[in-house]
Formats: C-alpha cells, structure tokens, sequence
C-alpha cells in the first residue's frame, strides 16, 4: 500500500500594506495559518475555516498557489501542503489563538530573519505577485 500523508490546506494573506499574516508553531518555526482539511469541505472552504479559529480574521479564498510534500523533520513524518492565496475581509488586528505561542504581520524584507519553511516562501512571493490579489480576486 501507498504511503498516506495528512493534508494541510494553508492559506497566503496579505494586508493592506503587504504584510504576510505568519503564526509561530511550538517549533520555534513561523507558518502560514491553515490546517487539516476535514471530511465534507473542500480545501477552500477548510482554509477560510481554519484561518477565522486561528487568527480571528475573516477571509475570501481566491486561487491555488502551490502544493508540495513537506517533511517535519522534528517529529520525522511528511505532510501534504496545499496554500491558496487569501483576501482579508477586513482590516482588524489578527488574534492569537491557542493552537500557536505568536502571531505577526511582517514585511518581504522581515521574512528574511524567521524560520519559515521555503514552500511557504514560494507561495508568499506568488501571491504577493499576483495581480487578483490588487483586485480583491
């Protein structure tokens, strides 16, 4: 049988000055928020989901920006990344949930000093590019 991997659909917001909504993990690594797709939702309803439990923020899902194979090496199993880009619904400050120890908007150029995985680099850069993102999707 096929090796299974767990899903996590995570989702790229930006706010109105083009910072990226990151959360810190118990890790000590910042993320994308997001998380497992449950049975019955398809990946953008789960991102918009998991977006409002982490961070309070109210989101519209727009397009599928990249999906890949990460490997957690500090528990030594493999997770089935999916990110979307994501349009804030408003301009409130995010709220930290218990699922994480931070949460922070940051700058292109503030991304350089954190611990943060490069699928999730990739996905930031894509969407911060992305034209759809200027119009609201």
């Amino acid at each position: 049988m096929p090796p299974a991997f767990p899903v996590s659909v995570k989702g790229v917001v930006l706010d109105p000055d083009a910072r990226v909504l990151l959360l810190r993990n118990d890790r000590d690594e910042w993320e994308l928020p997001g998380g497992r797709i449950e049975i019955g939702e398809t990946p953008a309803q789960c991102v918009v989901r998991e977006i409002a439990e982490e961070t309070g923020w109210v989101v519209r899902a727009g397009p599928l920006l990249d999906a890949w194979l990460y490997h957690v090496t500090s528990v030594d199993r493999h997770v089935f990344v999916v990110t979307y880009g994501c349009v804030p619904g408003s301009d409130a400050e995010p709220v930290l949930s218990d699922e994480h120890v931070e949460v922070g908007l940051f700058t292109a150029r503030e991304l350089d000093r954190l611990r943060l995985p490069d699928g999730y680099r990739r996905s930031i850069a894509t969407w911060s590019a992305d034209p759809r993102r200027l119009a609201g999707l």
